[in-house]
């Protein structure tokens, strides 16, 4: 077989490995891990028994000779940063800190990858597994967390089965998610899974990888010969003294593209993946838990296979390498048995195993033994294996091809690339190897990136996150100055996704940047921060008029950009019949001529083709980049350009009235005009029979027009009056009477020419409205176009009169943006940004133009990147990833809660056990503290539900991390609280503070005016007789009639009672509740052949007495527990009912458990907190001689027979 990487020869089966992330015992990330691992550094800690005992270990088994004080620890497992991933403070506290850390981890990958963005141009799959989840034994522990947000929501938040799920909903993946278990080979099991589905076309690039975190070895381990545990801390692998190893935490994460695919992308190749496989042992072996040197010698062989790899060209094997006595040489025979049939070479490939560093991360350690040798690969070292002085007897290392690396070793590359192999075998017997080989080289140099500055973009979700990304990057390229700055450019611009808080920069080289974004930078406008959040808002492009040309304007983007060039070359082209010469000649002459194309470009008949070329140059240019206008205006000639993106003109007949319009003008007789600062009505007061009113550019601004003897005269008077005016730099008297002789023949060649509808709407300057398709085509429009004052600042009062805008000005200079500065109705939330320098500022076209990007993209533009790159190769590279923003979110086990029902001393459902309440985050309103009682008790619900403190008014209840899920339980608690109506509908449709307050207020209105009413409101809806089913309960009820007498949809529970107990009293409070919900007075019935439910007016509940007491007390509590199963699995008759039931059982006098079994379809897991607490109240008042201390209700739990709040 070939043994070159020559593109040529590759199989087309091999998968790069593009990116990378993980978190491990002493190594907060992939950088720290490297520098652990080939420093040959042990991550394993041990503990002082007061240490142990803080951790959790029991104190009577810490001195126990056989405890083992010592734990691969991974830090910060309670931490998380839930709003970032648009979770909410107490759902956070209920996932898994596996499935949370992994999560982080994935997104880490992405972006070291270089596809953090939204858009990935392909299909990304995502194959995980996960540990033991014992995080979930602390929520079971809490009785009242499982009754405030449900068993639904607590085993989502949970379960194993959401765990690559939760990614690629989080991240918006939609490839194949699957999450993978096989034990301790998971991990690696889920790479060669993605290989696969890479190879099969099944997406176009993949997460892969798994997370441990061990929540019940923290303090220790207790020690027992022959197990897997070592007995003193450390793993020996391969050595004469190995027993055991160390469980460990930690997550490891790589993403995986087609090789072919990688390089063509130009994504940065850690390694290349040559071939992969998984088996499984099958039951040729001494124990289900035992290894198997055949199963494993299969599953090395078959990835070599499918790798094309000879054995002997394998360097090195990170091994399983649990550092067992009898793990360790079956693995070295397996890997012997498939090496020897190739080759007699001795001890040529190293061995070691990444358990001596950080111990198992069960099922994160295939990964992570596959990112340490990736990480040897890209080093060439290869890292220690630790522990070992003295080989295991049982392995005969001196007549096999194998050794143990014990110390650092320089990595040297022989005939073929560097190439090494990764085992991981999981308890049960499901093997998996991986073949791997170095990143080809890197192709031929990149042509040298076209344009001589970058545009290097940053965000994130808080000001205080945009900080820390600013350093992280300083320090990054301080760290790396010969990185390639176009390549970091366009990994921020391609790779990163856009946050609301945004920061952007033009720089030279990486020195530069690292100085600018230390705040060391000399230049005023190096850096441009977003103000606020970034809002997408609609872009007007601004055209402005004559004057504000000059030679050599956008020269270097001409240079530069393709799209520029290719639009001024057109146009030239097109001008040239009508003008007579090349413009190109004019707009970029040679240094020795650059004095007489600034003369000739004050002629009229040149000026005005110059302007419209670079301004409609310009418009290509951002149009490319993905900046289309929503709106535009234009000053004066600037209209033309305006018309002809908006395809009232094509351009070949805008041109041809340009040229036409400025050589008419240029032969009329000379004039002048004089800018003065005064407002409309005064100026006209000035006017005499020779001036004319040609601009009003704002309030205070407007120009005057006419033959120069009188402009003379009339400046003259201005400056008698302590009035400075100012005279333009113009040939003629444009917009006044001087142009009458022109207008004729102009319009006999708009005659010519097809006028068009417009299809952008842009402002007209002669009514300063929004254009009519009528005055578009109308000759007559372009002749009063050119005589008529400029009503431009009637314009900008038109803009301004929409939401906020991004005001670009497409063309050179900031005329425009300083006349919209000047109008009173600019708001401060609209942006202006100038395209190109103006005559004579010493900044280069290039540098104005990438920064008027930035500005334009950190004020919510979007931009197409790919469009901004068009025509160029570059790379993505690993850069510094989001820098989290951490807090604790932990539930502590719980100790057990005794109700107590007895009248004096009643229990109450307690509120749930929740960590402290955390920060409100950053949201786009302001905190606005909440009004009267209603919008204090609303809040109050929210804040115990969402986990957030300081929750305002004017909050949106899903901006603070609430869903749908989570908005079924406050409805059901608001519905509890204020005893009226309310819909799912209405807090989608309202979903603030203020909003549900103003809906909760208005039904308790509703309700009052019907008032004595309410008693009679449930009696009038049964008499309407049958009511159709909601689809929760049409699925339920089919399900049942497919399965008759199956309770799978039973819903238990127990209620554990302390204290003197009267059982009449209580019937008589469980039949209290059953009048006050229909849903528990509601059977199921077929009327014309459709399921319906009916509502009876009355249900009597009985409560049978168990009374255990004559059994053993030893055996009492298992009767108990047989009882409650029993009645778990008796069904319930849908058509008949009642479908609640309840028994009471005795275990002592004043021990009592209450059984509380109901159907589904009438209840969910909201009802039951419910259900005990208004028990618990009625129980409490009607034991003390009391009435009802709760106002009746039309529903807590069903708000009508057809709403049910089964889900």
């Amino acid at each position: 077989m070939s043994e070159t990487n020559d593109t040529a020869q590759w199989s087309g089966l091999e998968i790069a490995i593009i990116g990378m992330a993980g978190r491990f015992p002493g190594a907060a990330n992939i950088g720290e891990f490297w520098q652990n691992v080939s420093g040959g550094v042990e991550s394993i800690t041990f503990f002082t028994d007061e240490e142990a005992i803080a951790a959790g270990a029991d104190p009577s088994l810490v001195a126990a000779p056989t405890y083992v004080k010592a734990g691969a620890l991974l830090e910060g497992i309670e931490l998380f940063d839930a709003t970032f991933f648009g979770y909410s403070h107490r759902e956070a506290e209920l996932i898994d800190p596996q499935q949370r850390i992994f999560l982080e981890c994935a997104h880490e990958a992405l972006e070291h990858s270089g596809y953090g963005a939204d858009e990935r141009g392909g299909r990304v799959g995502v194959y995980a597994g996960s540990g033991l989840n014992t995080y979930l034994l602390n929520l079971a522990s809490s009785r009242a967390l499982l009754e405030a947000f449900g068993p639904i929501q607590v085993l989502i938040a949970n379960d194993k089965d959401f765990l690559a799920t939760r990614v690629s909903y989080k991240l918006n993946l939609e490839g194949p998610s699957l999450s993978v278990q096989t034990a301790c080979s998971t991990s690696l099991v889920a790479v060669h899974m993605a290989c696969r589905s890479l190879l099969g076309g099944d997406c176009d690039m993949a997460l892969a990888g798994g997370v441990a975190v061990n929540g019940y070895m923290r303090g220790g381990y207790l020690y027992q010969e022959g197990g897997i545990l070592s007995p003193d801390g450390h793993c020996r692998a391969f050595d004469a003294g190995a027993k055991g190893t160390v469980f460990g935490s930690g997550v490891g994460v790589v993403v995986l593209k087609r090789l072919e695919d990688a390089i063509a992308d130009g994504d940065t190749i850690h390694a290349v993946i040559k071939g992969s496989s998984i088996n499984n042992d099958g039951a040729s072996k001494i124990g289900y838990t035992a290894p198997r040197a055949e199963g494993q010698a299969q599953v090395v062989r078959a990835a070599q296979l499918m790798a094309e790899v000879a054995p002997e060209t394998v360097t090195y094997i990170e091994a399983h390498g649990t550092g067992t006595e009898l793990g360790d040489p079956i693995e070295l025979d397996a890997l012997t048995q498939v090496f020897a049939e190739t080759t007699e070479r001795k001890n040529f490939c190293a061995v070691g195993s990444l358990k001596t560093n950080i111990g198992h991360l069960d099922a994160a350690a295939g990964v992570s033994g596959l990112i340490k040798t990736v990480l040897a690969l890209k080093h060439r070292v290869m890292p220690p294996s630790l522990n070992f002085d003295s080989p295991n007897p049982k392995i005969n290392f001196a007549d096999s091809p194998f050794y143990v690396n014990s110390r650092r070793t320089a990595w040297a590359r022989g005939e073929t690339p560097r190439r090494a192999g990764v085992s991981s075998f999981g308890i049960g017997g499901t093997n998996a190897h991986v073949v791997l080989e170095e990143a080809p080289p890197v192709a031929a140099e990149l042509a040298p990136a076209a344009r001589s500055r970058q545009l290097l973009v940053l965000s994130a979700r808080t000001r205080a996150a945009l900080e820390a990304t600013t350093a992280n990057l300083a320090a990054h390229l301080r760290q790396n100055p010969e990185i390639d700055l176009a390549d970091v450019a366009y990994t921020l611009q391609a790779g990163r996704t856009a946050h609301g808080l945004r920061r952007a920069l033009v720089c030279h080289d990486a020195a530069e940047a690292a100085s600018a974004l230390e705040g060391a930078a000399s230049s005023a406008h190096a850096v441009f921060t977003s103000q606020g959040e970034a809002q997408a808002r609609p872009v007007v492009f601004m055209f402005p008029g004559q004057g504000t040309q000059y030679a050599n304007m956008g020269r270097e983007l001409y240079r530069d950009e393709q799209t520029f060039r290719d639009a001024i070359d057109l146009c030239a082209e097109l001008l040239r019949p009508h003008l007579g010469l090349d413009l190109r000649e004019v707009l970029y002459p040679a240094d020795c001529d650059t004095e007489t194309a600034t003369q000739r470009l004050r002629q009229t008949s040149l000026t005005q083709p110059a302007l419209f070329a670079v301004e409609y140059a310009l418009a290509m240019l951002w149009m490319s980049w993905g900046v289309k206008p929503a709106m535009m205006i234009g000053h004066s000639v600037g209209e033309y350009v305006a018309a002809c993106l908006a395809g009232v003109l094509s351009l070949e007949d805008a041109l041809l009235l340009i040229a036409a319009r400025g050589s008419l003008i240029q032969n009329l007789p000379a004039g002048a005009m004089l800018a003065v600062p005064l407002p409309e009505a005064r100026v006209k007061e000035l006017l005499g029979e020779g001036l004319s009113l040609a601009a009003v550019n704002a309030p205070s601004l407007c120009v005057v027009s006419g033959a120069t003897e009188e402009i003379e005269a009339l400046r003259s008077r201005l400056s008698a009056e302590g009035v400075e005016s100012s005279l333009l730099h113009t040939s003629h008297a444009f917009h006044s009477r001087m142009m009458q002789p022109a207008l004729a023949p102009f319009v006999e060649r708009l005659g010519t020419v097809k006028l068009n509808a417009p299809s952008i709407p842009y402002v007209s300057n002669v009514t300063g409205t929004w254009i009519t398709a009528a005055e578009a085509t109308d000759p007559n429009y372009w002749a009063r176009h050119l005589r008529q004052a400029v009503r431009f600042s009637d314009g900008v009062a038109t803009l301004t009169k929409e939401a906020a805008c991004i005001l670009v000005e497409v063309g050179p200079g900031q005329t425009l943006g300083a006349l919209v500065r000047q109008h009173r109705g600019q708001s401060a939330s609209q942006v202006l940004i100038t395209s190109l320098p103006r005559a004579g500022e010493q900044r280069s076209d290039s540098e104005q133009m990438l920064a008027a990007l930035g500005q334009l993209w950190a004020s919510g533009g979007r931009v197409n990147w790919s469009g901004f790159h068009a025509g160029a190769t570059r790379r993505r590279v690993p850069l510094p990833t989001y820098p989290f923003e951490r807090q604790r979110y932990w539930i502590e086990p719980q100790r057990e809660t005794v109700a107590s029902l007895s009248p004096t001393d009643a229990a109450r459902i307690e509120a749930t056990p929740h960590a402290a309440l955390h920060a409100r985050p950053e949201l786009q309103n302001s905190y606005v503290a909440p009004q009267g009682e209603v919008e204090t008790r609303v809040a109050a619900i929210w804040q115990d539900l969402l986990g957030t403190e300081q929750i305002g008014a004017d909050d949106n209840f899903f901006d603070l991390g609430g869903h749908s899920l989570l908005a079924t339980g406050v409805v059901s608690r608001l519905r509890e609280e204020f005893q009226v109506e309310l819909s799912l509908r209405e807090l989608f449709a309202r979903p603030t503070v203020s909003g549900i307050a103003e809906t909760l207020t208005t039904a308790r209105r509703q309700d009052e005016a019907h008032a004595g009413g309410r008693e009679e409101l449930i009696p009038r809806r049964e008499e309407r007789g049958a009511f159709p089913l909601s689809f929760a309960q049409q699925r339920l009820w089919f399900l049942d009639q497919l399965t008759p007498g199956d309770a799978q949809h039973n819903m238990p529970i127990s209620v554990r009672l302390s204290g003197a107990l009267d059982v009449p009293v209580l019937e008589r409070a469980l039949n209290e509740v059953v009048r006050r919900h229909e849903s528990l007075r509601t059977t199921f019935a077929v009327v014309e052949s459709e399921p319906v439910q009916l509502v009876a007016p009355s249900m009597t509940i009985r409560l049978p007495l168990v009374d255990l007491r004559e059994m053993p007390r030893e055996a009492r509590a298992a009767e108990a527990l047989r009882l409650a199963a029993e009645e778990q699995r008796r069904a319930f008759d849908l058509s008949r009912g009642p479908l609640i039931r309840a028994s009471l059982l005795r275990l002592e006098e004043d021990e009592h458990t209450l059984l509380l079994t109901l159907h589904h379809i009438v209840s969910d897991a909201w009802s039951f907190a419910v259900f005990t607490r208004e028990l618990s109240a009625l129980y409490r008042a009607f034991a003390a001689a009391q009435p009802s201390p709760l106002a009746d209700s039309r529903s807590s739990t069903q708000t009508s027979p057809s709403g049910n709040a089964a889900t």
